[in-house]
């Protein structure tokens, strides 16, 4: 299994998680690999730049739920709205906040969430502090090696030293970061206003935060680049620009790395860290009760790791809330096993992990978001979706406190007499009930809670 194919699929949840189309980080990657050529970086920068344009958005999760109590609002939209400005001059950044920050709440509310912000000047240095952090502590967890890791915790640094959270300058920024911000706003920008935005901006942050060589590279050029990558999907270009020597993975390393983006969804909210290994937990020592070969419980571990990928696509302002969901905010969470599918249906990996779209499915039709019933569930899949309900039954959500193991299975056993979930699958679940995976109480991948981190 080659690794680029594993880290373009996690970029697709980080453009999701961002507010951003799918594919903005692979068409991110095929412009910097453009400008490493006409910079001429050296092999071993180009490597480096190839997966930090990819991965530089990886700590996206980190902050989510913070960020939507913050915003009091969809995180994710607040972050694609900014992302225009993040790079730009501060006054720029405010007069955006300013407008914008609260849209959708009553103008006092809204005044006093603008002036709050305006008030916290080490917001935004937390903020990305964290996001690094979160970034390079993944990053790790998916094998890459320390030069991607040291350039994920400056990836927010700027060419005039005013970046963030730690002021680096110039030459202190790796040229894969250095090459890299200026690649995504292009990307971005010229879907905003075309290249004359572009061209503007990139006169005007040159010598500010983006390094002038390469602002001067991607306005001499980004024009025939951006016609070059057209319209069309960019996954297969994304995989073949990977510099070489191109690295694969055995099965007991792909095994960590699935791990490590199980750590990626579950960072997203307080209430679901530890969810993903634990139903993985879960699959496997209940496969092995139902008496599962190796090769099907692997696929069904394999998929309970990266089953609820694309919660990332679904805002914190709805995980997290403690009352009742509206009608609209039930259809956007019923989309995050569709979301699921397209962040992974692209890779070679798909005919292996398809059994984590499935998760909410039941037995009678009335799961989603296909709403399938028996016949088309596999066992892996029917124990895929029991495991699911007994973890999140087990840990705590934001309506309510955490189940007790043997109430979990008694709830269980409720929807098996209700035609939704397998009998043999509940009665394995049961058995190993006594051993019930309770949420972890650390944060995953060794992070540290981010009210108690300090800009460092």
């Amino acid at each position: 299994m080659r690794v680029a194919e594993l880290i373009c699929s996690i970029s697709l949840a980080t453009d999701l998680g961002t507010g951003q189309p799918l594919e903005q980080a692979l068409r991110t990657c095929l412009l910097a690999q453009r400008a490493g050529d006409a910079l001429g970086l050296e092999p071993a920068e180009r490597r480096e730049l190839y997966y930090v344009s990819l991965l530089r958005f990886l700590g996206c999760t980190s902050e989510a739920g913070d960020d939507a109590l913050f915003v009091e609002g969809s995180e994710i939209d607040f972050y694609a709205g900014f992302a225009p400005v993040l790079m730009g001059q501060q006054t720029e950044m405010l007069a955006w906040m300013a407008r914008h920050l609260g849209a959708r709440r009553p103008a006092l509310r809204r005044a006093r969430l603008v002036l709050s912000a305006l008030a916290d000047t080490g917001g935004m240095d937390r903020s990305i502090a964290a996001h690094c952090e979160a970034g390079q502590t993944l990053g790790r967890r998916l094998g890459m090696g320390d030069g991607v890791v040291e350039a994920l915790g400056l990836a927010f640094e700027r060419w005039d030293g005013k970046g963030y959270p730690n002021r680096v300058p110039g030459d202190r920024i790796p040229a894969s970061v250095r090459v890299s911000l200026v690649a995504r706003d292009v990307e971005l920008l010229v879907r905003l206003g075309g290249p004359e935005l572009v061209r503007e901006k990139l006169a005007k942050r040159s010598g500010r935060a983006y390094d002038p060589t390469v602002a001067e590279v991607f306005l001499d050029s980004a024009a025939g680049w951006l016609s070059e990558l057209g319209d069309d999907l960019s996954w297969e270009a994304a995989l073949d620009a990977e510099p070489f020597p191109r690295s694969t993975l055995s099965a007991a390393q792909l095994d960590d790395v699935l791990a490590g983006f199980a750590d990626f969804v579950d960072l997203k909210s307080a209430y679901t860290h530890g969810h993903s290994p634990g139903v993985a937990r879960v699959v496997q020592d209940a496969g092995t009760v139902l008496g599962l070969d190796e090769e099907v419980l692997q696929r069904a571990r394999r998929a309970a790791l990266v089953h609820d990928l694309g919660r990332v696509g679904v805002s914190n302002w709805i995980w997290d809330r403690r009352g009742p969901l509206s009608a609209d905010d039930w259809e956007r969470v019923r989309l995050h096993p569709y979301l699921t599918d397209r962040i992974l249906a692209r890779s070679a990996l798909w005919p292996e992990l398809a059994p984590a779209c499935t998760h909410h499915e039941r037995l009678d039709g009335t799961g989603y978001h296909r709403g399938i019933g028996a016949a088309q569930l596999s066992t892996e899949e029917r124990l895929l979706a029991a495991a699911d309900a007994y973890q999140a039954m087990t840990q705590q959500r934001p309506h309510r406190p955490a189940f007790a193991p043997e109430n979990a299975v008694e709830e269980l056993s409720r929807e098996v007499e209700a035609g939704r979930l397998d009998a043999r699958c509940v009665r394995a679940i049961a058995e190993i009930a006594g051993h019930g995976q309770p949420g972890l109480e650390a944060w995953p991948a060794g992070l540290t809670d981010p009210r108690s981190r300090s800009c460092g």
